[in-house]
């Protein structure tokens, strides 16, 4: 997928995958991850997301990484937060006290960039991924996070043939084929949320799991 595609979305802020309000699950989960204030959590393809804005809520210092400029801009002047912009090799980095948010992309991040975090949460980033390139994705961030530290990972399962993502399905089992050879995997919960999704419902998809995992990276 082009990054193209994702600049012309938030260009005409065809953004529907961008929640208004803070992911249920972060809410009900992130105590699982057993982080303490202060520590430092990553946020793969964070968009603008409420969640990072949760996270810093929770006293963590928030590192997000986001391909499109708007998207980072729109973060903070949605929260009213003044922010500093400086500039490395390959990304623009925005940031406030407790927000850093490096523009740019996440597969020349560099491991510098993540090698003090303690936690991380991917609920937009691993479904945003078809299936030619949500292997290469995974083995980046895999390549971002330290040894033993742990993480929420939120997908979406649906059948693929009744609707063109993105968000792209990812089914259990694709997470156990290809996120346990680098984590260890642990279902904390899956549940239909189609009700919650008029997309998916006006496209007749019969079903719509929303599950969450918590991901430890191997050592």
């Amino acid at each position: 997928m082009e990054p193209s595609f994702w600049h012309e979305k938030w260009q005409l802020q065809q953004i529907g995958f961008h929640q208004n309000q803070v992911n249920p699950f972060l809410v009900k989960y992130w105590s699982h991850i057993g982080l303490n204030e202060n520590t430092e959590v990553f946020v793969p393809l964070c968009g603008k997301s409420l969640d990072m804005f949760y996270l810093a809520e929770q006293r963590h210092a928030v590192l997000g990484c986001e391909l499109n400029t708007l998207a980072v801009e729109q973060f903070f002047t949605d929260n009213g937060l003044t922010y500093q912009v400086n500039h490395t090799d390959e990304h623009v980095v925005f940031s406030t006290d407790q927000v850093t948010l490096y523009q740019g992309d996440i597969f020349t991040l560099p491991k510098s960039a993540t090698a003090s975090i303690s936690g991380f949460y991917d609920r937009a980033a691993l479904i945003a991924w078809p299936e030619e390139m949500r292997q290469q994705y995974v083995k980046a961030l895999a390549a971002l996070i330290p040894a033993n530290v742990s993480g929420l990972l939120i997908t979406l399962d649906y059948l693929q043939e009744t609707l063109k993502g993105p968000p792209f399905a990812v089914s259990p089992r694709w997470v156990e084929s290809y996120l346990t050879p680098y984590f260890d995997v642990e279902l904390l919960e899956c549940v239909d949320v189609l009700a919650d999704n008029p997309r998916f419902m006006n496209k007749h998809v019969p079903w719509l799991n929303e599950a969450v995992y918590k991901l430890t990276r191997k050592s």
